[in-house]
């Protein structure tokens, strides 16, 4: 059974998951507007992936007896000046993520709550591959920011990048 410190804490990363999803369908649905379908399509792989977060949070929160409580979502910015804002955004974004996940951690460390640390192993793995992506992006834009040529290669190998079912949600579906 979940604390109310924990079950609260964890019904608040929930809503921090689903902003994220909202944010990146924002930055996928402007790529789409300028016609950067490859941009448009790494963000809407991104969107799915936020949305999972948040299940998984759910699915963990009903499996110990919590309780699940939506809240509003914040508005989202919705135009951005370029793939290379978007990234860069991205990334900050995520290291607000790390935090977050940092501090659920934490909090569940200072409750003994293991089973909530345990779970949270795979968040913080996925942190690190988050900011990492968001990196190689900005890397990746700020070679070819006036090069409309690298801009159409970047924004073409972006079009193949698929979506996978994160693996704490891989025997559910």
């Amino acid at each position: 059974m979940l604390n109310s410190k924990i079950n609260d804490a964890i019904n608040a990363q929930i809503n921090a998951e689903l902003w994220s999803a909202y944010l990146y369908l924002s930055m996928s649905m402007d790529a789409s507007a300028k016609g950067l379908k490859g941009v448009a399509n790494w963000f809407a792989v991104q969107f799915r992936e936020e949305q999972d977060h948040a299940r998984i949070f759910m699915n963990y929160i009903n499996s110990r007896g919590g309780k699940v409580v939506l809240t509003p979502i914040a508005e989202v910015q919705t135009e951005w000046a370029s793939p290379l804002e978007m990234f860069k955004q991205t990334k900050q974004h995520e290291e607000k993520v790390t935090a977050l996940i940092n501090d659920l951690y934490a909090l569940a460390a200072s409750e003994n709550d293991y089973a909530t640390m345990n779970m949270l192993k795979w968040f913080i793995d996925e942190q690190v591959e988050e900011e990492e992506n968001a990196t190689d992006m900005i890397d990746a834009f700020d070679k070819v920011e006036s090069n409309k040529f690298g801009l159409y290669m970047i924004d073409k190998e972006l079009a193949t990048r698929q979506y996978s079912v994160p693996a704490p949600l891989s025997t559910q579906e």
